[in-house]
């Protein structure tokens, strides 16, 4: 079985100017011949610059979200195709700030991954569950549930990667201790073997997110299945990512 090559990805969310472009020449100008993919998922607006700043870097540029559509009278949506003209070669889906104020389901983000894939863009796709989830002991059956709904067969022989973010951990400042993050990712695991066989399921990398810093980063990247972080504020600041990248 192939190992998954860990990949960190940083999640600007909505934050950040065309000013911030130097953080992510800072990245690349840092990240060297490191030990996992990296990648900076930028707003959509920044995307161009931030391509255009990082080309021929090791750095890759992706998106926070696409439609699942390729056009269409969708006012204030992003195609996928797009994001991929835009220089994008990721796309962040079904985050859980995407789930939780927009109430985006399994379907909808399977729906969006294969427009992804349409546009040639690698999904990362999110799942996780809440502290009520977690505190009434339902937190593997959840987050199975959703990568069971969210990936869809087209993935099958096409690159992409899961991300396991605890919604509690999310801008907390909480983190899961290391026995229950390999547990869940343990599941993710079993899920991604069952559903695309031995050689490919292994193969898929499990990211980690939810406040992933530099002083935790070298703790969660070594735990068991997780094969890199998806990376939410830390991300904005060139020194605190490569930080987090020097985990590994």
């Amino acid at each position: 079985m192939t190992a998954p090559t860990p990949l960190i990805a940083g999640n600007w969310k909505m934050n950040g100017s065309l000013a911030a472009i130097a953080e992510a020449r800072a990245v690349s100008a840092g990240v060297g011949g490191g030990k996992a993919r990296v990648a900076l998922c930028p707003p959509a607006t920044l995307i161009p610059a931030m391509s255009t700043a990082l080309t021929g870097s090791a750095v890759l540029v992706g998106a926070q979200d696409c439609h699942w559509e390729a056009s269409g009278a969708f006012t204030g949506d992003i195609a996928a195709e797009m994001l991929a003209e835009a220089g994008a070669a990721l796309v962040i889906l079904g985050h859980s700030e995407r789930r939780a104020v927009y109430d985006e389901t399994d379907e909808l983000v399977a729906r969006k991954a294969v427009a992804a894939l349409r546009a040639g863009l690698e999904p990362i796709i999110c799942v996780g569950e809440t502290l009520e989830q977690r505190k009434a002991g339902d937190a593997l059956d959840v987050v199975t549930a959703q990568v069971r709904g969210s990936l869809p067969r087209e993935l099958e022989r096409r690159p992409y990667s899961v991300a396991y973010e605890p919604v509690w951990a999310i801008g907390t400042g909480l983190t899961p201790t290391t026995a229950e993050i390999e547990e869940v990712h343990a599941a993710i695991r079993a899920v991604l073997v069952d559903r695309f066989g031995a050689d490919e399921g292994a193969a898929t990398p499990i990211l980690y997110g939810g406040s992933v810093k530099p002083s935790n980063a070298q703790e969660i990247l070594h735990a068991a299945e997780v094969g890199g972080a998806l990376v939410g504020g830390a991300s904005l600041k060139a020194a605190d990512f490569l930080g987090i990248i020097g985990g590994l």
